[in-house]
């Protein structure tokens, strides 16, 4: 059942985010992170694994860009609808059981490398538009030969991107050049592929990266 709460209206709207390059019309849910403590919305169909909206930081105006640019399965619906289901998201996600992996600050994602298979790494996946193939460095492949893992044109390449994150946070980058080298490579070109503003959540991650690589 749809939540019957209702957030006050009262900023621009839809207007003050441009929806994300062929990103428009999906059927959609609410979704919700916070970074430093400030409460961010974005929209997401679940169906395809893909994040359809900017990061808002506003819950009137993601019930606005909602209106205009999301739907629901059986069609559009009003800013009031939408408003529902942004409050709704402050208290639950679809997307992770445990509300911590949705809270994250600056210095943590800047000092921290991301944990394998979890919630940051999928919302990277989630967002970006990265070719695997022809997106990332050149050298992540024989990398991955030389390691006896999947490679970027390979399905279960996320799976090598896992065991190399494992590896390095284990043991240390120096101790593992050619895993290093497959974390940085993808995370620094997906990073680079980011949509809109997410650079807002990811770029302290680029920023940690660039550091450990110095």
């Amino acid at each position: 059942m749809v939540p019957t709460t209702v957030v006050p209206m009262t900023t621009e709207f839809a207007t003050a985010y441009e929806p994300l390059p062929g990103r428009v019309g999906h059927v959609a849910a609410i979704e919700s992170l916070t970074l430093d403590g400030r409460r961010h919305f974005f929209g997401f169909d679940h169906r395809s694994d893909l994040v359809v909206s900017p990061l808002i930081d506003d819950p009137a105006a993601m019930a606005a860009f909602a209106a205009a640019h999301l739907r629901q399965s059986d069609g559009p619906h009003d800013r009031a609808y939408w408003a529902a289901l942004v409050a709704a998201a402050v208290d639950g996600s679809d997307l992770v059981d445990d509300d911590a992996e949705r809270e994250f600050t600056t210095d943590g994602l800047r000092g921290e490398l991301p944990e394998p298979d979890g919630h940051l790494l999928y919302l990277l996946d989630a967002v970006t538009d990265l070719d695997e193939e022809s997106g990332l460095p050149a050298d992540i492949e024989p990398a991955c030969e030389r390691l006896g893992y999947a490679g970027p044109e390979d399905d279960d390449f996320a799976d090598t991107v896992d065991d190399c994150l494992d590896a390095v946070i284990t043991h240390g980058l120096l101790h593992h050049p050619d895993e290093w080298t497959v974390v940085h490579g993808y995370l620094t070109a997906a990073i680079a592929a980011l949509p809109g503003n997410w650079s807002l959540l990811f770029g302290p991650l680029a920023e940690g990266l660039a550091a450990r690589n110095s």
